[in-house]
């Protein structure tokens, strides 16, 4: 009986260490990530960006005013997965119910179609995604009911 006891103790704190150093969790290892978004060169004053790996979760963060943003992929701001990842920038804003103004190409707002891919292999704190108007310039869609758009 005494040696269960022992043997029921040992397991136990182990696996009580294991928890408090944050292994053995389940989840995949991530590395902390935070960077700016810039269009043309300027920072992207507000949005979303959504880093998508092929089988693994995604990571996403909020864009500040200043183009900054910090991912978060289970929790907190436990960054991404390391690896490639198609990238997606959201930045719109509802004026009513059937006008929104982009402040970033639509293209960006689906990473199966904006055309960027970044690699992450270690913790950064400097990633920057570079996106281009390529001649246009922000702009207010009116949606009509059934999803179609136009520019205006």
């Amino acid at each position: 009986m005494k040696r269960i006891l022992v043997l029921a103790v040992a397991i136990f704190l182990g696996w009580f260490s294991l928890s408090l150093s944050g292994c053995g969790d389940g989840r995949p290892k991530r590395v902390t990530v935070s960077g700016q978004v810039l269009i043309d060169g300027e920072p992207l004053p507000g949005g979303s960006i959504k880093l998508v790996p092929q089988g693994a979760r995604p990571s996403m963060g909020e864009i500040d005013a200043e183009g900054r943003f910090t991912l978060t992929c289970f929790d907190g701001q436990d960054g991404a997965v390391p690896g490639k990842h198609r990238v997606e920038v959201v930045a719109n804003e509802a004026l009513s119910f059937t006008e929104i103004r982009w402040f970033a190409p639509k293209k960006y707002a689906n990473f199966a179609e904006s055309g960027l891919e970044i690699e992450i292999h270690e913790p950064t704190d400097s990633l920057v995604i570079n996106l281009t108007w390529d001649g246009g310039k922000p702009f207010v869609e009116r949606v009509a009911a059934g999803g179609g758009g136009e520019r205006l």
